[in-house]
């Protein structure tokens, strides 16, 4: 039913739950999961100024992401690790759109009742509501 799974990845160990689920779901023949990472840009900078800064941030990311997913490479399923710069919300909801994602796997946490309100302004609950598939939230 999933073919190709998204797994938004902040480069924290929450997200190798997420990342082990897509591949649990993903047993069976021609499944992609693409594990991506976004590195947020600062706004109203100057990009030149800034770009070995990106550089570095991204070297970094492809490292880690590699570190990650190594342990799973013995898996007949594809991974894909991708890195873009920009909004998270927007970039994850855009590549979903664009890559026609099926499902997206991302990790989240519990709502706190004393702050429930506050904890819907997660990036996890908005790619929940403005994603043009099924998203699951990992806790």
């Amino acid at each position: 039913m999933f073919k190709n799974i998204l797994v938004p990845t902040d480069l924290s160990e929450k997200s190798i739950k997420a990342l082990e689920i897509a591949l649990n779901m993903s047993n069976k023949g021609d499944r992609r999961i693409t594990f991506l990472h976004i590195i947020e840009r600062i706004e109203d900078s100057d990009e030149d100024e800034l770009k070995s800064f990106y550089d570095k941030l991204a070297s970094r990311a492809r490292l880690k992401m590699k570190e990650m997913v190594t342990p799973y490479s013995d898996r007949k399923v594809e991974i894909d690790n991708e890195i873009i710069f920009g909004n998270r919300v927007g970039e994850i909801v855009d590549f979903a759109h664009k890559h026609d994602i099926d499902l997206i796997i991302l990790s989240s946490h519990k709502l706190k009742k004393a702050d429930a309100v506050e904890d819907w302004a997660t990036i996890s609950y908005k790619v929940g509501i403005l994603a043009p598939c099924p998203v699951m939230m990992v806790k």
